[in-house]
């Protein structure tokens, strides 16, 4: 018997389910792993061609984390994004698996049971070990939204848009005990905006991706991807390790494009934070004020200002002298507790109330 590791969190699959509980002896086995969001839109595009009545594999199983209490406040466990959409689309409850780790004897147990042709991970979450990967005869592929052997990790958009590129792309490539380090079975790049944010560059990278693997999957399947398959250059590899937290200030001694890529590379989570100073007229002081930066623009105009430190206000963005005589243009912003607010709706609300920057030595004190 399988054994099911997802909890109960929503409705089981329906009579009507498309997908069966046993597949055609004529079509290959696959199994899905993923977790977030990014990874459900591939599900959903590899659910639908396995329906396709020229289909050559069936959808059968679904990997993905365990549900847990993904926003802030919430104390109900609720399923993967994954799991949610599997769910919706009616497939088998019963083969939605959620191990805490790919390495658990039942899990792979029942992963064997399967009889796995071959194994897809997209966003999973988890480290395969090599007992996992044994098991698929046509073995492990996985979609990274970078140029591998470049960011290879598990932060490789955040970590590209922090550095700036104009260039990125998507990779399908064989998983091996390496991090991201297999055999590269195809590729595609795209030119990157410097106004566009992870989240945003996430979906398009793993849009781009489950175009990929359709397109791969019947030499996948037959093996003759493994011949053409490409082995990565590990002189050439890169690390995208995970963001935390504490990477999250922003310091304005940084020159402004530096500190707008941030942004950029971490919205979403963990976002961007600064202190800055302001006015308080009743002690003729300043008082320290934590801001979540949104959205910002490097500014290309020359701006003059008699005190170095002072922030200033134009058009529909604060004005934050950087480094390098740069400056960082906020056009959006968040207060503890607070809603996003404009710029220009914060500036209104401090009614002359004068801004200047933190310098780093106070911040990191």
């Amino acid at each position: 018997m399988l054994r099911r590791f997802l909890c109960s969190c929503s409705a089981g699959a329906t009579s009507s389910s498309p997908f069966p509980l046993h597949s055609s002896p004529s079509k290959k086995n696959v199994v899905f792993l993923g977790s977030p969001q990014v990874s459900a839109s591939v599900l959903l595009k590899l659910m639908a061609a396995s329906e396709a009545s020229d289909a050559i594999f069936k959808l059968a199983a679904v990997v993905t984390q365990p549900p847990s209490t993904r926003d802030r406040g919430r104390k109900k466990l609720m399923p993967s994004a994954v799991a949610q959409l599997a769910l919706d689309q009616g497939f088998p409850q019963e083969l939605i698996f959620t191990p805490e780790r790919a390495g658990e004897a039942d899990f792979l147990s029942d992963l064997k049971g399967l009889n796995p042709d071959l194994c897809i991970t997209a966003a999973y979450g988890n480290i395969l070990p090599q007992r996992f990967l044994d098991i698929p005869l046509c073995g492990t592929v996985n979609i990274h939204p970078s140029l591998l052997p470049l960011y290879r990790g598990a932060a490789p958009v955040q970590r590209a848009l922090q550095d700036g590129v104009t260039e990125t792309g998507v990779s399908l490539a064989y998983t091996i005990r390496a991090l991201d380090a297999g055999p590269v079975i195809a590729y595609e790049k795209i030119q990157v905006d410097d106004s566009i944010k992870a989240p945003e560059l996430l979906s398009i990278l793993f849009d781009l991706g489950s175009g990929l693997l359709i397109r791969e999957l019947p030499f996948i399947l037959d093996g003759s991807a493994k011949e053409k398959a490409l082995p990565q250059d590990d002189s050439k590899a890169t690390l995208a390790p995970k963001l935390t937290s504490e990477e999250s200030w922003l310091l304005f001694d940084q020159e402004a494009t530096v500190l707008h890529n941030k942004v950029r590379a971490f919205a979403g989570w963990p976002g961007t934070r600064a202190k800055i100073q302001v006015s308080n007229s009743k002690n003729n002081g300043f008082d320290l004020l934590d801001i979540k930066v949104i959205s910002t623009r490097v500014c290309h105009e020359d701006v003059k200002t008699s005190d170095k430190d002072e922030i200033l206000f134009s058009g529909d963005a604060l004005q934050i002298p950087c480094a390098g005589n740069s400056w960082l243009e906020v056009t959006e912003l968040q207060l503890p507790g607070k809603k996003v607010t404009r710029a220009r709706d914060f500036w209104n609300g401090l009614r002359g109330q004068k801004l200047k920057k933190q310098s780093q030595l106070e911040i990191l004190v």
